[in-house]
C-alpha cells in the first residue's frame, strides 16, 4: 500500500545510497550536502509517522520498513563515518556498540514477535535515538565546517551518551527476552 506516509519511509531507504555516496571522498561541500540530506532524512521520518497516525492510515508495511529505514540510514552513515575516520580511536567502541545493539534488538524483536509478545519502546529508548541522532548529525557537520570544532565536540558527547543509554535499552530488551527462552 504506497500512502504518503510510506513514500516517505522509502524516500529514505532510497536516499541511503546517495548519503553514502556524498560522504564516500567528502569535501566540505560534501559534507554540507550530505548534512542537509541527513536532516531532510530525519524530517520524513518524523512526517511518515506523524501522517500515517494523523491519517488513520498506519499500514503493516509502514510499521515493517519504518525501523528498517532507521537502522539501515544509522548504519550506513556509521560505517561511513568510521570509513572517513571521523569517528575514530575509542569512538569507534561508541559506534560497535550502536551497531550491534542496533542488530541484537532487531533479532530479538522478531523472536519476541513469533511468541506475540511486544516490547515497547521505553521513554529510555527514545532519548537513545536522539542522542544517536545528534551526534550522527553533528558529526556530518563537522565536516563542512572544521573552523567550528565545538560541533565535533557535541557530535562525539552525543554518541557517547547514545553507546551509555544504548547498553541500558539493550539490557531492557534483553532481560526481557530471555524470560520467554527455554
Amino acid at each position: 500500500m504506497l500512502t504518503l506516509p510510506n513514500i516517505l519511509t522509502l524516500s529514505r531507504i532510497l536516499a541511503v545510497p546517495i548519503l553514502v555516496f556524498l560522504l564516500w571522498k567528502p569535501g566540505w561541500y560534501d559534507y554540507a550536502l550530505a548534512f542537509g540530506l541527513y536532516v531532510l532524512m530525519g524530517v520524513t521520518d518524523y512526517f511518515d509517522g506523524y501522517l500515517a497516525r494523523a491519517r488513520g492510515t498506519v499500514s503493516k508495511l509502514g510499521v515493517f520498513l519504518d525501523p528498517i529505514a532507521d537502522k539501515i540510514m544509522v548504519a550506513a552513515v556509521i560505517v561511513m563515518l568510521v570509513f572517513t575516520r571521523d569517528i575514530d580511536g575509542y569512538a569507534v567502541i561508541a559506534a560497535l556498540v550502536i551497531l550491534l545493539r542496533e542488530i541484537a534488538v532487531s533479532g530479538l524483536r522478531e523472536f519476541l514477535a513469533d511468541l506475540r509478545v511486544s516490547v515497547p519502546v521505553s521513554q529510555l529508548a527514545k532519548w537513545k535515538t536522539t542522542f544517536q541522532l545528534v551526534s550522527l548529525g553533528a558529526l556530518i557537520l563537522a565536516g563542512a565546517v572544521p573552523q567550528w570544532p565545538w560541533v565535533a565536540w557535541v557530535g562525539f558527547f552525543s554518541l557517547w551518551m547514545a553507546a551509555a543509554l544504548t547498553l541500558l535499552t539493550g539490557w531492557d530488551y534483553l532481560r526481557v527476552g530471555l524470560k520467554h527462552m527455554d
